[in-house]
């Protein structure tokens, strides 16, 4: 196969796939806003920024991190810009560093308007980022690194994007801070139990490669069915509207029937992106819910 050139080089590193779980948590943290009649449409369209200048961030970093430890020599899956050679690791990590700048200024702006004391989550944030497989001691080598999506790109992000709007979080915001926490842990679940081979070849401890094969399956679809279940009945005590979330079932399942199914390897990829869609599905059906309110 052609390797990409130029931009398209560039936008293939900058995995667009995950974009999904940069969206997901501020359409349904502006919509936990929206409940309570609390939406600030513009800081809604920052927190996005911010949301997806670190989802592309730590894209590249990890990129760049992975790439010149040599872990990402044999893998398995889409181009990676520093493992293929194609571009030079000084380049990756300056863009990296790039949007990840752009991300703090963007949280500099809420953090000015709703609170100074934000500055520190969105440092915290930045060094979870860069530190996720950069640095001597990389969090996300280990089993604890599987946490970190539903930290930051649930519970975080949503009850951020929720704050920020309504200078307080409400019970539909943290509901939703679950569910597309649990989604967006997911898709690091099946990225890293696609991995577990190459991962145990180079000494990653991931979470997957410590649970083992079969366990690891069996968590993909807990997580999946505590968003689509779980958290959806607890938003629908609030409104019925919530159930719209179940929208993203039909991805969702198969997803899971094929993680249950014993799908190993390239068998995985289409598996990271209906995932991604299940839970862009699940949090505008959801976002949509909070957005009509009680009956």
């Amino acid at each position: 196969m052609t390797s990409p050139t130029g931009l398209k080089l560039w936008i293939e590193g900058a995995r667009l796939r995950t974009l999904p779980a940069a969206i997901a948590p501020v359409a349904v943290g502006t919509g936990a806003a929206a409940f309570d009649d609390g939406v600030v449409w513009w800081k809604g369209f920052v927190a996005l920024g911010v949301s997806l200048a670190l989802q592309v961030g730590v894209n590249y970093a990890n990129d760049y991190s992975d790439g010149i430890k040599g872990t990402d020599e044999n893998r398995v899956g889409p181009l990676r810009l520093v493992g293929s050679g194609l571009v030079a690791p000084a380049k990756v990590k300056a863009v990296a560093l790039a949007f990840l700048a752009l991300g703090a200024a963007l949280g500099l702006v809420l953090a000015a308007t709703s609170g100074w004391w934000l500055i520190a989550v969105g440092a915290l944030a930045i060094l979870a980022a860069w530190g996720y497989t950069g640095g001597a001691k990389p969090y996300g080598y280990r089993a604890p690194g599987g946490g970190s999506g539903f930290l930051f790109f649930g519970l975080v992000a949503v009850l951020g994007t929720t704050y920020v709007q309504l200078g307080t979080i409400n019970d539909v915001s943290v509901a939703g801070a679950i569910g597309v926490g649990a989604l967006a842990c997911a898709i690091l679940v099946a990225n890293n139990l696609r991995d577990i081979p190459t991962d145990t070849e180079t000494g990653k401890r991931t979470l997957a490669v410590v649970l083992g094969d079969r366990r690891t399956r069996w968590l993909y679809a807990a997580l999946v069915m505590t968003a689509f279940v779980l958290v959806v009945a607890w938003c629908a005590t609030e409104t019925p509207w919530a159930l719209l979330a179940w929208l993203g079932i039909p991805l969702a399942a198969r997803s899971v029937a094929a993680v249950r199914s014993g799908a190993t390897g390239p068998a995985l990829i289409p598996v990271l992106k209906d995932t991604g869609i299940a839970e862009l599905v699940y949090a505008i059906g959801l976002t949509a819910g909070l957005f009509i309110g009680p009956v």
